[in-house]
């Protein structure tokens, strides 16, 4: 049951920040697309951790610009979602769409020809 009540929190941090993110009026955020990813919230609600991905900028100075506007985002949040602590919000970068877009660009390279449907090979 704990878990099923944490993953619904993690999801309400992850929409509300996303949603926070779209009000910020940062030019550094504002100028990139920046995207949350994920939200991962400990289980005694004291810390968050929001993670992003970015296209078109500098990960390392979103990050900076993002942890800088942590107590908004941490205000915001209690303003919007009614949880019995605010949890202290860090963010990190988010690697992940950037390694599928690598690992999808070395499967287009190879050269591999579809195989055969079996059932015409034991036709033969």
């Amino acid at each position: 049951m704990a878990k099923y009540r944490q993953n619904r929190i993690n999801d309400a941090v992850k929409e509300e920040a996303a949603q926070i993110l779209r009000d910020v009026k940062d030019p550094r955020i504002a100028s990139s697309l920046v995207s949350i990813t994920a939200a991962k919230v400990s289980g005694d609600l004291k810390f968050a951790t929001i993670y992003f991905s970015v296209l078109g900028s500098d990960e390392a100075e979103i990050g900076k610009a993002l942890n800088g506007m942590a107590g908004f985002f941490r205000s915001e949040l209690a303003r919007r979602i009614n949880l019995r602590i605010t949890p202290q919000i860090t963010f990190k970068f988010d690697g992940s769409a950037e390694y599928g877009a690598n690992i999808s660009s070395i499967l287009k390279k190879l050269d591999i020809k579809p195989e055969e449907d079996e059932n015409e090979e034991a036709d033969s």
